[in-house]
């Protein structure tokens, strides 16, 4: 299970109902944050999650609607007695914008690890979650991210008796670790099937349409991608400044085969999305809009 909370959804400046780029994801308790647009911190007290169970920051660059909140919501995270270290991803340069920022916020209870982004591709655990970042085609450097969690096959309790292994070892093995016992080591494929279908992400905002987006965001159970524009007449204008319409996200999620497609990162000038929806669905049916507070839970299909 896989459980999201959109906190900003809007974009180059805030609105009364509509925070900046923000996007929340909790697996096991634990939450990874994208992206800490202005308002983040009010909206994660809004949505009702635990500002110290953050441990790591992705942005996706370094424009001020998704990285202003950064300030003040470290020193909120450590005002909620976090001492654990938190870990922050973004572009190169990274540990140099943070530094800038905290100029306002020099001292927390907390250590901050970087990983600076300086391949084309590069790939980050996040708890049992895998985390690929891939570039984009912005102003400024800019990359996606794609969560993958795999699921492993399903346990076949005969043939760990018939390995003549006690119960109680039977959830390490589960869980994927080896159980070694009477000097004999025991693998989980040995009592595992095949590996199941996991969950799949995408989070991709702050971009031209770019056929990347397609290839890591293939066969995905949701994409979240931006929408800054609407109509499709405003193509050459989102091209310009680095964005995408609603019908360019929606020929990317189907070359992509997502199962969901999620519009997010609205410009101000779009009072209400749900008004240019039907452009897009009539491309890729399963397009909805993004709101701010809107959670949503993935889960593993049934088998």
């Amino acid at each position: 299970m896989l459980e999201i909370c959109f906190l900003g959804t809007g974009a180059m400046m805030p609105l009364p109902d509509r925070k900046l780029a923000a996007l929340l994801l909790r697996r096991g308790g634990r939450l990874l944050l994208m992206d800490c647009g202005e308002g983040t911190q009010v909206a994660i007290r809004q949505c009702g999650w635990s500002l110290a169970r953050i441990d790591t920051i992705c942005f996706t660059h370094f424009h001020a609607d998704h990285i202003a909140g950064l300030p003040g919501l470290l020193l909120t995270m450590g005002a909620c007695d976090r001492t654990e270290p938190v870990t922050l991803v973004g572009p190169a340069g990274l540990k140099s914008v943070v530094r800038g920022l905290r100029v306002i916020a020099p001292e927390l209870p907390y250590e901050l690890r970087f990983k600076e982004l300086t391949r084309r591709e590069q790939t980050f655990p996040f708890h049992d979650i895998q985390v690929t970042a891939f570039p984009l085609d912005h102003l400024m450097p800019c990359y996606g991210f794609s969560l993958s969690l795999a699921r492993p096959g399903r346990f076949d309790p005969n043939r760990a008796k018939a390995l003549g292994l006690p119960v109680i070892h039977w959830r390490e093995l589960q869980n994927g670790k080896a159980v070694t016992l009477d000097g004999n080591t025991y693998t989980p494929d040995q009592v595992l099937g095949p590996p199941r279908k996991g969950i799949k992400l995408a989070y991709c905002t702050d971009t031209r349409a770019t056929g990347v987006i397609a290839i890591h965001g293939r066969e995905a159970d949701l994409l979240i991608c931006e929408g800054t524009y609407g109509e499709d007449e405003k193509a050459d204008k989102a091209a310009e400044y680095g964005h995408m319409t609603f019908s360019q996200a929606a020929n990317l999620a189907k070359r992509a085969d997502a199962r969901e497609l999620l519009l997010t990162h609205f410009s101000p000038s779009m009072r209400d999305p749900q008004e240019h929806i039907e452009m897009a669905q009539a491309i890729f049916p399963n397009t909805n809009t993004a709101h701010d507070l809107l959670c949503r839970t993935l889960l593993f299909e049934e088998d």
